[in-house]
C-alpha cells in the first residue's frame, strides 16, 4: 500500500500531537477537561498565526528571521496606539504590512539572501518596539481581550480559533489560484514567469499576507497577556520555523502544509506544557522541544524513504 506524500505531511504531525496529548492526560488526568485544555493550548492562537506567516515566506523559498521581533512590535502597537487611538493603530499596521511587501520586493530585485535581510529587519522592528514600550506595559483593547478570553461551548476558544485558521489558510494556499501562484514561485519560478505572471507582484503579495497574519498574531498575544513588552514574542521566530517543518513543510520547493503547520504550532504549544508537567527546567525546555522536533523529522524522513522504495519496485 502506497502512502502519498501529502498524507505523510498530515499524519506525522497529527500523530505527534495525539501522543503528546495522551502523555499529558496520563500524567495529569485533570487536564482532560474544558479548563485543562484551555490552559494547555492557551497560547496556541498567536503561535499558530505566526507559524502561518512563516509558512507563507517559506512557500516562496525564503526564511524570515524577524518574525519574533515583528510580532513583538505588533504587540506593542496593539497595547499602545491601537488601544488609545484605534485609527492610528490601524494605519501603523497597514504601514508595517506595506513594509513587509517592500522587503519581499527588495529581496527579489536585488537577489539578496532573505536570511540576511530579515535578520537586519529584526533589529529595526525590535528598536521600534523598544521606543514604544521601553518597559513592559500598555493595555489590551477591550475587544481583543474579549475575543481571546471568550468561552465557546464544548471546545475552548484556542482550539476553535486554530481550526478556523487551519481551514482558511488551507483554502487560500491549497485551493485558490493565489495559493497555486505562491507555491509555484517556490516550486518553479521560471514556469510562473513563462505563464505571464509577475513574480515581483506575487512575492510582494505573499510577504504582505505574511505581515497580515503576523499582525493578527501580535493582537492575539496581547489579547491573552493584557499587556505587551518589546521582547514578548522573540521566541516566535524559531517556534514558527519549527512549526512549519514539524507540520510537513520544507525549506525549498514551495512544499508546505497549512493544516500541518497549525498542528505543528499546537504540538509545540503542548510540548511546553508537557515538559512543565515533567518538571523540566525552563532552561532545558527549548532543547527538549528541539529533540522532539528531531525525532519527528527523523520519522518523516524514514517514511519518505520507504515510500520511494515502494515506488521504485
Amino acid at each position: 500500500m502506497r502512502i502519498s506524500t501529502s498524507t505523510i505531511r498530515l499524519v506525522i504531525p497529527a500523530a505527534s500531537l495525539a501522543l503528546l496529548l495522551a502523555a499529558v492526560f496520563y500524567m495529569q488526568p485533570r487536564a482532560m477537561s474544558y479548563t485543562g485544555l484551555n490552559l494547555l493550548f492557551n497560547l496556541a492562537v498567536p503561535i499558530a498565526l505566526a507559524t502561518v506567516a512563516q509558512m507563507l515566506i517559506m512557500a516562496v523559498n525564503d526564511l524570515d528571521l524577524s518574525m519574533g521581533a515583528f510580532v513583538s512590535f505588533c504587540a506593542c502597537v496593539t497595547a499602545t496606539f491601537l488601544q488609545a487611538s484605534p485609527t492610528l493603530g490601524v494605519l501603523i499596521f497597514l504601514g508595517a504590512i506595506v513594509a513587509y511587501a517592500v522587503i519581499g520586493v527588495v529581496i527579489h530585485v536585488r537577489e539578496l539572501p532573505s536570511i540576511v535581510v530579515t535578520l537586519g529587519m529584526s533589529f529595526v522592528w525590535g528598536g521600534l518596539a523598544v521606543l514604544m514600550l521601553p518597559s513592559p506595559g500598555g493595555e489590551a483593547p477591550g475587544w481583543a481581550r474579549w475575543l481571546m478570553t471568550s468561552r465557546p461551548p464544548f471546545v475552548p476558544m484556542a482550539i476553535v480559533a486554530s481550526i478556523v485558521i487551519a481551514l482558511i489558510t488551507h483554502f487560500v494556499i491549497m485551493r485558490s489560484s493565489v495559493g497555486v501562484l505562491i507555491r509555484g514561485v517556490g516550486g518553479n519560478v521560471r514556469s510562473v514567469e513563462r505563464a505571464g505572471w509577475s513574480v515581483i507582484r506575487i512575492r510582494a503579495g505573499t510577504y504582505a499576507l505574511a505581515g497580515f497574519f503576523a499582525v493578527l498574531s501580535g493582537i492575539a498575544l496581547v489579547g491573552l497577556t493584557t499587556s505587551a513588552d518589546a521582547n514578548i514574542a522573540l521566541r516566535y521566530t524559531l517556534l514558527s520555523i519549527a512549526g512549519v517543518i514539524l507540520g510537513g513543510g520544507e525549506f525549498v520547493g514551495g512544499k508546505v502544509s497549512p493544516i500541518g503547520a497549525v498542528i505543528g504550532a499546537l504540538t509545540l504549544t503542548l510540548a511546553g506544557s508537557f515538559l512543565s508537567f515533567m518538571r523540566i527546567s525552563p532552561d532545558w525546555q527549548i532543547g527538549a522541544q528541539g529533540a522532539i522536533l528531531i525525532v519527528v523529522l527523523g520519522l518523516r524522513l524514514l517514511l519518505n524513504r520507504l515510500e520511494k522504495r515502494e515506488k521504485s519496485r
